[in-house]
């Protein structure tokens, strides 16, 4: 995948120590996915117009910490892959300042309906099926 986006690190990113406080990378996980989601012409308001959908949610997500990023520094955050499964979805993250690895992660997404008072993971093909289509 060639998708990526960058963050400008900003001093209130970082916690006392001058490093990014760790649930930022998180914040910019799901940026990154917005803003991969837009490249096809999706937000999750076209999501739920065309698939009934409240959303696609997290189910799982997680990181290593490489090494630090700091105040000044400019985060390269890649989608290096997504694994689609039935009901859920893996999104694969690397982040990076110039050719420094600072972050590896993933988060697993489903995308939730309403059913009755619950909310359940619908199947993802038809997700995956509006990528390809570019929302067309």
């Amino acid at each position: 995948m060639s998708f990526h986006t960058t963050v400008d690190i900003s001093f209130g990113d970082c916690d006392p120590a001058g490093i990014v406080f760790y649930p930022n990378y998180y914040r910019w996980f799901d940026a990154a996915f917005q803003a991969y989601l837009s490249t096809f012409g999706l937000n999750q308001g076209i999501l739920r117009d065309r698939l009934g959908t409240i959303g696609t949610g997290l189910i799982d997500t997680g990181a290593t910490f490489r090494a630090p990023a700091s105040y000044g520094d400019v985060l390269t955050l890649h989608l290096a892959d997504i694994k689609w499964h039935a009901k859920t979805f893996r999104v694969i993250y690397e982040g990076r300042v110039e050719d420094r690895l600072v972050v590896e992660g993933f988060e697993v997404r489903g995308v939730f309906v309403r059913d009755g008072e619950r909310l359940r993971a619908a199947p993802v093909g038809p997700l995956c099926d509006l990528m390809k289509d570019g929302a067309t």
